[in-house]
């Protein structure tokens, strides 16, 4: 789990690389001002595998099912710098009615917001929200929003989740960034997050976490630091903790102008409660006539804490691949995890007609608190649009996930979404859908 705060060129005299540590988005796309513009989107859809937290009467396994609707959508995007603060926002609400799944039907909500304040000539005060609403589950993992100043990877959201399932999510860090010099700086801050799951058979989970480092650039192209976090996972409806904390070295380049490569490696210690099913001694058994009873399991270990992103900003929009293997509080089902994940993104936004949004992510999963055991989700997106006229768009988009371990039977599961509808935004150059 990465997170921090970072300085806005625009804003400070850093200017150097994204820092991934902080958080920040690629540097090549800060400082720029995009109007606030609204959009909306009616489509006709089609769901597969839709499952709830249930199983089927007559065969005993997990409902799978599809079903045919409709879904309106909008939202509003867009960037304000003003002197010494500026904003970045994206927000997007939608509502679906399936024509026969009807228990399905849902609202879904989502923001992205970063304030960043400059409180004197060489000190910053930044604000990063992610929350929403949603039941299908996020993406396995948000692209760079090029109207939000912060990486979303780097936030404490539900990634992994399996059932479609009412899930409400926000985390928000808040961070103090000292520029001592052209060269050198110093962050603080802290994490704070909640995922709620609206079935009493998931779990929920609240994360604390502080941060600090500090780096110091080389060169106008190079910068390198150290990094120290702390987390505290803790969980609704069962006993149980994490707590973890290590340190990482950063390193930063600027290999040109737009093509930039930021990373952190290092280790985590890793501490965590749990209660557990045990044998109980037959002679006990037999007195008391049970078989098993509950112990509390108390572990540590450590782990790789490892994180890069290779970026490539282009004149409305990005492209990147990132990786890496931390900890994560789990999707729910499973508690606290490791987690080794890959994530590739294209955007392109023509001048005229045509944009393109393509992001897909790999992530392989090891629960050890709760259940022992791996557990994987790979998902992929695909959406197009073509303007029609001067603010309407013929749009198609298509989503698939797919859920497999080699550990739980049971624990096998493919969804996928498609829709096309017509979408609308003023301007000439079309937000992405």
């Amino acid at each position: 789990m990465l997170f921090g705060i970072g300085i806005v060129p625009a804003l400070a005299q850093y200017g150097g690389p994204a820092i991934l540590s902080r958080g920040e988005a690629p540097s090549a796309m800060a400082g720029r001002e995009y109007k606030f513009r609204p959009f909306a989107q009616l489509a006709g859809v089609y769901e597969t595998g839709l499952a709830g937290v249930a199983v089927d009467n007559a065969t005993g396994e997990l409902v799978n099912t599809s079903s045919y609707g409709v879904h309106l959508s909008g939202g509003i995007s867009g960037t304000r710098n003003w002197r010494r603060t500026s904003l970045g926002l994206s927000y997007r609400a939608g509502i679906s009615h399936l024509v026969r799944q009807t228990y399905y039907d849902n609202v879904n909500q989502s923001l992205l917001l970063g304030i960043t304040h400059r409180v004197s000539p060489h000190t910053t005060l930044r604000v990063n929200v992610n929350g929403g609403v949603t039941t299908r589950g996020l993406l396995g993992t948000q692209s760079l929003e090029q109207t939000v100043p912060f990486d979303p990877a780097t936030s404490s959201v539900p990634q992994t989740d399996f059932f479609d399932n009412r899930t409400t999510y926000l985390s928000t860090l808040v961070g103090y960034s000292i520029q001592r010099s052209a060269r050198l700086s110093f962050n603080m801050g802290g994490d704070f997050a909640n995922v709620r799951r609206r079935s009493s058979a998931l779990v929920g989970n609240s994360t604390i976490g502080a941060a600090g480092d500090v780096q110091y650039r080389l060169t106008r192209r190079v910068t390198i630091g150290g990094v120290y976090t702390y987390y505290h996972y803790s969980f609704t409806r069962t006993f149980g903790a994490t707590d973890l904390q290590g340190g990482a070295a950063a390193f930063a380049m600027q290999i040109t102008r737009l093509l930039e490569f930021s990373s952190t490696l290092g280790f985590a210690r890793v501490e965590t409660e749990y209660v557990r099913e045990v044998q109980i001694d037959p002679v006990i058994a037999a007195i008391l006539g049970i078989q098993s009873g509950k112990a509390v399991v108390h572990s540590s270990f450590y782990t790789p804490n490892v994180h890069a992103r290779l970026s490539r900003t282009l004149s409305r929009g990005v492209i990147f691949v990132s990786g890496g293997k931390s900890i994560t509080p789990g999707n729910g089902l499973f508690l606290s995890s490791r987690v080794a994940k890959v994530t590739g993104g294209y955007d392109y936004t023509g001048v005229r007609r045509w944009t393109f949004a393509i992001l897909g992510t790999y992530a392989k999963s090891y629960s050890f608190q709760n259940v022992i055991g791996t557990y994987n989700t790979t998902s992929g997106g695909l959406s197009a649009s073509r303007q029609i006229i001067r603010s309407l768009h013929f749009v198609v988009k298509y989503s698939i996930r797919n859920y497999t371990s080699g550990d739980f039977n049971h624990y096998n599961r493919l969804v996928s979404d498609a829709s096309i509808g017509i979408g609308y935004t003023p301007g000439e150059i079309p937000t992405r859908w």
